[in-house]
């Protein structure tokens, strides 16, 4: 068998793969690289199947090898009719050079002479339908005498030239209409003995001239018709919306008469900026007296303690006094109050100790703490213990032994005399064995790692707490917070990223921050808004109008049975009474309560220092 061409063997090669798979049902990559190399190499029959018979029994190989060596044969008679057309036309060459003459009945006609023989002779009506279709043919070869693409490609023109002469003979397309040859032709230019155009009863026929002009007149004649256009239509669009019955007055302009202001008029403006200036300042004066004295902080602390309600009557007798006294307290018994005896003995009464409401239900025990070498020992004896588990099952027969571990490095010492026997087969096998466990490790790998919902819910559980058995609460006391935006945002998106509750009420002089979550969330927010955030960076005015630093206090810090807030939203309260009664809504005054009187005593305390 001869030598192929890399081209020819890769032509050769889906053929060679669709024998293989066939003849052993499935793609061998090994056997197919064999019969690839043999091709290439030109090999005969038995030397192919000697090749084959390390990866086949005897049989299968010659039988494989019979079919490549047929498949090759056929490969090679079907591409010789090229080589040979090829041949013929050297030879004709070479013929003509030798006599000298261009004519040659064997050589392959050109293209013009091809398509003049296969045209039908011109006639006086055209029809599509009557034009016979030439044999498919590429420059006047025979598709028979292409290779594979050229001859598809004829095939195809072949087939689309039939559809067309089969839709037309059918009717499914109108034929071309036939036009005679007479009628194309154009009318005869008759001319008399003086050279003037007449027509065929000898009349004289008056011809259009051009009379040439400058291409400026041109545009200066349709400019002229273009404005009178546009003037009757704009004429045309005023006329359509005018009544004629109707007079029409011109628009006149109003005359502006002089007005003059009353005598005395700024002076009382003046009066009045004076007045206004002077309370003012006399207002400043009291109030700083006042604070001077002590006297408005006390003023605001009475307020505050009147709208918390901790001004009532005092009772005449408490509760816990009742079990003893015998009607009141005036009821006197001598100098001495009455008091009933048999209500008092020498025992002594504990009141029933109950479960704190922050208390876990149950217990909490303390877990237990391996050292290093411990987890070292408790790791290698559960190991064991799953590699003697696996031993038994393989000895009962309950699991298949698992394949050798090879690899490269210890191929020579685990297979011994088979790597020598055929160390390219050994080594795939090796290699395949190596991409399972890999592959094997991966989809472990794959199966273990989290989902990206997976990963969102293990980070909010992560910031999220449990606040049933309880509640933290911090409450917050800023100087002024309306006018710095930045501040807000840091305010507002840390509470919302750490998962907590509570609110922000903008008042003058008194912003309250209230948030509520787990121990580790307001340790967060405790850093974050009394150390993170820069608060003295910013100047606000204090009720003087004078410019002083700003900062940010933490009031109180406890636990409620429960939260009592929703997501942090902004609030502002112009008035004093619209921010308590906001806080009261939510059931904790207090906070308000707390964080306004020490604004009140911090205010106070800076104008005595």
């Amino acid at each position: 068998m001869s030598y192929l061409s890399r081209r020819e063997v890769d032509e050769l090669k889906p053929s060679l793969e669709k024998i293989v798979n066939k003849s052993l049902g499935n793609n061998d990559s090994s056997v197919l690289r064999t019969v690839t190399d043999c091709v290439s190499n030109g090999y005969d029959r038995k030397k192919i199947s000697d090749k084959l018979g390390v990866y086949l029994d005897s049989k299968k190989a010659s039988r494989l090898a019979e079919k490549v060596i047929d498949l090759v044969e056929d490969y090679k008679v079907s591409h010789k009719p090229k080589k040979r057309a090829h041949e013929g036309d050297r030879d004709s060459d070479v013929k003509r050079s030798k006599n000298g003459t261009s004519k040659d009945p064997d050589r392959p006609k050109s293209k013009s002479e091809t398509e003049k023989k296969s045209l039908p002779p011109p006639s006086k009506n055209i029809s599509i339908a009557n034009i016979n279709i030439p044999t498919p043919s590429i420059y006047g070869i025979p598709t028979g005498l292409l290779n594979r693409g050229d001859a598809d490609k004829a095939r195809k023109i072949a087939q689309l030239q039939a559809q067309i002469k089969s839709k037309f003979s059918s009717g499914i397309l109108p034929n071309i209409i036939q036009i005679p040859m007479s009628q194309n032709k154009p009318a005869p230019l008759i001319l008399d003995e003086d050279g003037r155009t007449i027509d065929k009863s000898g009349k004289t026929v008056q011809l259009t001239h051009v009379i040439p002009t400058l291409k400026a007149n041109m545009r200066a004649m349709k400019r002229d018709q273009f404005k009178t256009s546009d003037k009757h239509g704009e004429d045309n669009n005023e006329n359509r919306f005018i009544d004629p019955r109707l007079g029409i007055k011109p628009a006149m302009r109003n005359k502006r008469s002089l007005r003059f202001h009353e005598p005395g008029k700024f002076q009382q403006l003046a009066e009045r900026l004076r007045m206004k200036a002077q309370l003012e300042k006399l207002q400043n004066e009291i109030s700083q007296i006042a604070k001077k004295t002590g006297i408005s902080s006390a003023t605001k602390l009475a307020l505050i303690a009147k709208s918390e309600g901790l001004i009532e009557e005092i009772p005449q007798m408490e509760w816990w006094d009742s079990v003893i006294l015998v009607d009141n307290l005036d009821t006197m018994n001598g100098d001495k109050i009455a008091i009933k005896d048999s209500a008092i003995n020498t025992l002594v009464e504990h009141p029933t100790q109950m479960r704190c409401p922050t208390d876990p239900i149950k217990p909490v025990y303390m877990p237990v703490f391996l050292t290093k070498k411990e987890r070292k020992k408790l790791r290698r004896q559960n190991r064991r213990e799953m590699w003697k588990e696996e031993q038994e099952k393989i000895r009962l027969g309950l699991e298949p032994p698992p394949e050798p571990k090879l690899r490269i490095s210890n191929l020579m010492r685990a297979l011994g005399t088979e790597a020598v026997q055929d160390p390219t087969k050994i080594e795939a096998h090796v290699r395949e064995q190596m991409a399972k466990r890999q592959k094997a490790h991966e989809d472990a790998n794959a199966a273990r790692k989290l989902t990206s919902e997976q990963k969102r819910d293990k980070k909010v559980k992560k910031i999220k707490e449990d606040t049933a058995l309880g509640t933290n609460v911090s409450v917050y006391r800023i100087r002024d917070l309306q006018g710095l935006a930045s501040k807000k945002f840091k305010v507002e998106t840390n509470a919302k990223q750490l998962f907590m509750t509570g609110c922000v009420l903008l008042y003058p002089d008194c912003c309250v921050v209230v948030v509520e979550g787990g121990p580790k969330q307001q340790k967060k927010y405790k850093r974050l808004m009394l150390n993170r955030i820069k608060w003295e960076e910013d100047l606000v005015k204090d009720p003087d109008g004078k410019e002083v630093p700003n900062k940010c206090i933490l009031v109180w810090e406890g636990t409620t049975k429960q939260r009592n807030f929703g997501e942090v939203k902004f609030k502002v309260c112009p008035t004093e009474k619209l921010a308590r009664e906001h806080f009261k809504k939510h059931k904790v005054e207090h906070y308000w309560d707390l964080a306004y009187s020490g604004a009140v005593l911090e205010q106070s305390n800076d104008v005595v220092e």
